[in-house]
């Protein structure tokens, strides 16, 4: 078993629940609330063993903590992970048994949607939980926060366009979506109306087809393998992370790396790699989090506009990042992660852990 103490000894609080009656299994991990409450979705995912998916919600809650800083949300960082096939497992008692386990924290995590997981599920949670995000827009929620999400990418993506190629614009270019679900779909959707060649690829055939029936210009190729081998001006990662490994940086031809996945750099290091080869990769957690500032605007009476609004911030946060990059000669990966911080420190030290 995973020694949580070594593997992430930052974390404030790991959380085990276990509810046999409904098969119930998770997993839900502060990993710092110095900004306030922690904030993140809840993963619905079949783990190969417990320890992946300790491994995972470590990994998914760190960057919680980095993405709502970088986000400028008075939130800390938080993830759950559900282990199970959701296609399978999922129900309203098991949904109801986990919010009574979230509601157990008495609101130091606020829960929302993530892989595996939708806004009906939320209000499954939410018949037992007073601290939930991402509810249908019917029950007063935000609804589907990988509408956000895309936006956001494509914000991140002009930004990089223009540190690139001086506009920021990505009409005329070629751009590879690995992914294309909850927030693949509506990326295809912006990067297509700005003019961009879009080439897709999904593990889910049905979701290819639906992308390819609505939009008739876009190209799909048979497996990720094939779309980072294709001729690429940008690469955008959607699906899940650990997609950036030595072997697909030294393939890619992109020239910008800019996708909604989470921890998308396989191990410490693929940064740099990535700027050797002189690749200008945006950083994950600066680029998709439209989804928590959709999602947090629900904490204070939804506005989409107003959430749009923020969102539309992520363009000028990526500037920041890679601007930060450049004064400090460092990847852009190591600039945002010390932006995060500085803000952390700055905010956090007047909050410590935070209680309800």
């Amino acid at each position: 078993m995973t020694d949580v103490f070594e593997l992430s000894p930052e974390h404030e609080q790991v959380v085990f629940c276990n509810d046999p009656a409904t098969g119930l299994r998770a997993i839900i991990a502060l990993h710092n609330t110095a900004l306030g409450p922690g904030l993140g979705g809840t993963r619905f995912y079949p783990y190969a063993s417990t320890d992946a998916a300790v491994r995972d919600v470590l990994a998914l809650s760190r960057g919680m903590t980095y993405k709502n800083s970088l986000a400028g949300l008075d939130l800390g960082g938080g993830k759950a992970v559900i282990i199970g096939d959701p296609a399978t497992m999922k129900s309203e008692a098991l949904l109801r048994a986990y919010g009574r386990f979230v509601q157990s924290l008495h609101g130091r995590y606020l829960t929302a949607c993530d892989v595996g997981t939708n806004s009906l599920d939320m209000d499954h949670v939410a018949r037992e939980c007073d601290f939930v995000t991402g509810r249908t827009v019917a029950n007063g929620g935000a609804g589907d926060s990988s509408v956000l999400t895309a936006y956001g990418v494509f914000q991140g993506m002009r930004a990089a366009a223009e540190a690139v190629w001086g506009e920021p614009t990505l009409a005329g270019r070629t751009v590879g979506i690995a992914g294309v679900g909850k927030v693949g779909k509506h990326l295809v959707r912006h990067l297509t109306e700005d003019g961009a060649s879009v080439v897709v690829t999904d593990v889910d055939e049905a979701a290819v087809d639906r992308i390819r029936d609505e939009y008739a210009g876009v190209r799909a190729v048979a497996s990720t393998d094939a779309l980072v081998a294709e001729p690429l001006d940008v690469y955008s990662p959607n699906a899940l992370g650990g997609a950036l490994t030595d072997e697909v940086v030294e393939a890619l031809s992109a020239t910008i790396v800019c996708g909604g996945a989470n921890n998308q750099l396989a191990h410490p290091g693929v940064e740099k790699r990535l700027e050797e080869r002189g690749i200008l990769y945006a950083p994950d957690y600066c680029v998709n989090s439209g989804g928590v500032i959709q999602v947090a605007d629900e904490l204070h009476g939804f506005s989409f506009e107003r959430a749009e609004q923020r969102a539309a911030g992520i363009f000028e946060t990526t500037r920041r990042v890679f601007e930060t990059a450049k004064s400090d000669g460092v990847p852009p990966a190591i600039a945002a992660d010390r932006l995060a911080e500085r803000r952390i420190h700055d905010v956090g030290r007047l909050r410590g852990i935070y209680l309800r």
